[in-house]
């Protein structure tokens, strides 16, 4: 059973892998998070020496950076002390924990971090009896999909024989002007969260696992026409029907036989709920990994040979042996071993369409945890069982619904050279799927070795490839003699030749012809031979960009950001150069985009203390130090957010006219359209609104 689990994980890690690559990475789920929290410790070692001990706690999923990873990333960890002659720092602050060294799709770079916990220490030595002295820590904290703006606090501590202390420092908020009518300046006073002009954008109780489910039956359909299981339903449901004579047992073992196919799927999800941390930790390191990604490409060659033909992939002949020999117990036990060793011999047409199919089945967030019953659950494990769940079940329903009404089985296609070309067909798709799992390493790596323009070649390369194999002018071992095209095969050789000629304007970077359907799949227009620039005009002061706004009379796009924001250059290279939503940008939209992240020193007289709220519903001091510390409070205290990309529609008297959305929303092309032509539709009921106004109030005064 060792090595059965071993294979099972292996596969699932494949699964998962091929699901993260068009993986939208973003968290779906907005609101204030906190995920690492700190204890504080003094250790008294003699001499006048102390030990100054950071406590750092890691929520699973994210991580913290070390100290030493450079000024180019990331916001490191750092520390600062007092600089008093009481005071003798003995070398620098040591970091003990265990230290990972890895890829980070947020900076698409080699970087340290630390996950679940950590300890910094920094050892003094104080001249004198009892001292009081402050210092500071700083970090920055990310999981696979975001990253968090980075946090500051001030600390106060107190050695000598008097005793220790050691503890956060009481910030005090700063009793600030704003002005007339402003009591906070990162408090838009008319946005209402709750009422916006229009009521469209994403609701956050919005989220659905049904497509899932959906794409696990079409997984198991598919899998259902293959040479491996087809011509095995009328042999077992005969066998459950006239092995017995009692015909209405018969059925019933027959369901229980199709109900343990689908159990048995479902089973195969089960090691993700019960692998700590498996979630991020697959997503993160798998879908942005090249080195991972060529892998999985050779996989998917392998596979499509396999499917031509030309050699047969499956479990150990054993295995099936076993189950078959289990089979032979009776009872209900036996159904199931039956059940086992259906999905053990059918698992060289199974194993890659499971690979294939459900590299879709998780193509939103990844990360995240779902409630069920009580239990906290990984989101990315419910997701792997309901579509593991909905394979099984369309790969076994027929055999249930065929025992009931046995006289379907008549209407059933001979098994035939018409079950190989499904395999074949199977081949050509698998071949296309490497090609974008060999593009997603060299869009990484920057390779330059398949941008836009080759992508389209090598997939119409695919297409006509196809075609030729339906007109039958290219031919594989067991396909049937034979070269005649049946009425089928010059259909589907049709429908062929126009994807491919619908593909070909991609192979020059044609802007006459959209390719919006296939958007995931190719390189972003941006990683072209031809095109290198987004042309979307930006301001990047808020103030700034609502006096112009003002000034044109235009609404605004907030675009809450961060150089540490994956998912925001996928906006930015994927989705904003769309002609369409280029234009909506350019000319009906003053678009701000806000760096949360951005690491200027504010001028000594803008370093203000203020209140901002925390998760559990309180508040806590937060000291403006940096440029991207003013937009990320104003993200926090307005839009109750601090998640990237965060997409805000205003007017230009700041009135809200949508609700924001986040990255998994915006990423559908055609909703994030809708989305901004909604917004503009608000901003134009708001101009209506006032003109009837000044016409109404120039009416009385005439």
């Amino acid at each position: 059973m060792k090595g059965i689990r071993n294979t099972i994980i292996a596969l699932l890690v494949t699964v998962l892998s091929a699901s993260a690559q068009d993986a939208g990475m973003g968290s779906g789920q907005s609101g204030i998070f906190e995920p690492v929290s700190w204890d504080y410790e003094v250790r008294e070692l003699g001499n006048a020496e102390y030990e100054l001990i950071f406590k750092a706690t890691i929520d699973d999923g994210w991580h913290l950076y070390s100290q030493f990873i450079g000024d180019d990333g990331p916001v490191p960890t750092s520390f600062g002390f007092d600089s008093i002659p009481e005071l003798e720092l003995i070398g620098p602050v040591k970091e003990i924990g265990e230290l990972e060294t890895d890829y980070d799709p947020n900076f698409m770079m080699e970087l340290k971090w630390f996950s679940h916990k950590v300890e910094f220490i920094q050892k003094v030595r104080i001249k004198g009896d009892n001292i009081k002295f402050n210092g500071y820590f700083e970090f920055m904290t990310c999981d696979d999909q975001q990253c968090l703006p980075p946090a500051y606090t001030e600390i106060e501590i107190g050695l000598g024989s008097a005793g220790v202390s050691f503890g956060l420092k009481e910030l005090v908020s700063e009793e600030i002007d704003y002005g007339p009518g402003q009591e906070n300046e990162f408090v838009i006073a008319n946005v209402d969260l709750d009422n916006p002009v229009n009521d469209c954008g994403e609701k956050r109780e919005e989220q659905t696992l049904w497509g899932i489910f959906l794409l696990g039956l079409l997984g198991g359909l598919i899998a259902l026409v293959t040479p491996c299981v087809f011509p095995m339903i009328p042999l077992t449901v005969s066998f459950f029907t006239k092995g017995s004579g009692d015909k209405r047992s018969g059925i019933y073992r027959s369901i229980l036989y199709g109900t343990f196919i689908m159990v048995i799927y479902f089973l195969l999800s089960t090691p993700f709920h019960l692998l700590p941390g498996i979630d991020p930790e697959v997503l993160n390191r798998i879908s942005t990994n090249p080195w991972l990604n060529l892998t999985f490409f050779a996989i998917f060659i392998i596979f499509a040979i396999s499917f031509f033909g030309y050699f047969e992939i499956g479990l150990p002949s054993k295995w099936a042996n076993k189950a078959d020999t289990a089979s032979e117990i009776g009872g209900i036990i036996g159904i199931f071993f039956m059940a086992l060793t259906l999905a053990v011999v059918s698992f060289s047409c199974t194993g890659p369409i499971l690979g294939t199919l459900l590299a879709g089945t998780l193509t939103s967030e990844g990360a995240g945890v779902i409630s069920f019953l009580g239990m906290d659950l990984q989101l990315v494990a419910v997701k792997l069982s309901i579509g593991m769940t909905g394979f099984g079940l369309s790969l076994g329903l027929p055999f249930a619904l065929f025992a009931m009404f046995p006289g379907w089985l008549q209407s059933l296609p001979q098994s035939g050279g018409w079950l190989n070309s499904v395999k074949v067909v199977l081949g050509f798709i698998e071949v296309a799927l490497a090609i974008k799992f060999l593009s997603n390493a060299d869009l990484v790596e920057q390779w330059g070795i398949l941008k836009r323009e080759t992508f389209f070649v090598l997939w119409f390369l695919t297409a006509v490839g196809l075609a030729l194999y339906f007109f039958k002018k290219i031919k594989f071992p067991h396909d049937s003699p034979g070269t005649s095209v049946p009425r089928s095969g010059f259909v589907m050789g049709s429908l062929t030749v126009a994807f491919a000629i619908f593909l070909m304007p991609g192979m020059w970077a044609g802007d006459w012809w959209n390719h919006n359907v296939l958007s995931g799949f190719p390189p972003p227009k941006y990683y072209s031979y031809f095109k290198h620039e987004h042309e979307i005009k930006i301001f990047t002061d808020y103030k700034e960009g609502m006096a112009y706004a003002k000034e044109v009379d235009k609404p605004v796009m907030i675009d809450f950001t961060g150089w540490a924001c994956v998912n925001c250059r996928k906006m930015e290279d994927n989705v904003w150069p769309e002609d369409t939503v280029k234009a909506i940008l350019n000319e009906k939209y003053v678009v701000i985009s806000l760096y949360v992240d951005e690491k200027t020193i504010l001028p000594a007289d803008k370093q203000k203390v203020i209140d901002v709220p925390t998760a559990d519903g309180g508040t806590k001091k937060k000291k403006m130090r940096k440029v991207g510390d003013r937009w990320s409070t104003l993200e926090t205290l307005t839009f109750k957010s601090n998640t990237q990309p965060y997409y805000v529609l205003l007017d230009n008297d700041e009135y809200l006219l949508a609700n924001p959305i986040g990255y998994n929303y915006a990423q559908d092309l055609e909703r994030y359209v809708d989305y901004l032509n909604c917004g503009l539709d608000a901003f134009n009921k708001q101009q209506a609104a006032v003109q009837k106004e000044d016409s109404t109030v120039g009416s009385l005064i005439n």
